[in-house]
């Protein structure tokens, strides 16, 4: 399975990091390219462990809908989202936080995913779809910093 990694540096305290990561609010901002929408189960406010949001986002010029659930919670230091439903045949994605020095928090990704289709789903991840994603997470994780960071 590929997997994704990314790490911020974000120069706000931990517990602030941690609860914009979870923000459904927060992330329907930080993806506004793709018209990402929260259509059910939690659809506003900060998601907790066992709790589920249907996304539907465009990408590729196709409207996808997917259905992650918490599945690890340790407020402020991790929590992961899997997918229920959704276009991947699996992904978990984990969100974990740790303190720096000099009051700086590091924010990682790591997006542990499985496309669909076989070799055509592998091809795809080397062509276009990982540097794809990479983004995404990148873009979202910037978001969560600039926000962090003006909170203080």
């Amino acid at each position: 399975m590929p997997v994704i990694e990314i790490a911020t540096r974000i120069a706000a305290p931990l517990e602030i990091c941690f609860d914009l990561a979870r923000d459904i609010d927060l992330h329907i901002r930080s993806t506004e390219g793709t018209r990402e929408q929260a259509v059910a189960g939690v659809v506003t406010g900060l998601i907790s462990m066992d709790q589920e949001v249907t996304w539907e986002a465009t990408h590729f010029m196709i409207r996808w809908r997917l259905t992650s659930r918490i599945t690890a919670f340790d407020r402020p230091r991790h929590f992961r989202d899997s997918q229920v439903s959704g276009p991947f045949r699996c992904f978990d994605h984990d969100h974990i936080f740790s303190v720096e020095g000099g009051g700086y928090t590091v924010m990682r990704d790591v997006f542990d995913y499985n496309s669909p289709c076989g070799l055509l789903g592998r091809c795809a991840d080397r062509l276009f779809l990982r540097a794809h994603l990479a983004s995404f997470l990148g873009k979202r994780a910037d978001v969560i910093r600039r926000t962090a960071e003006a909170s203080r």
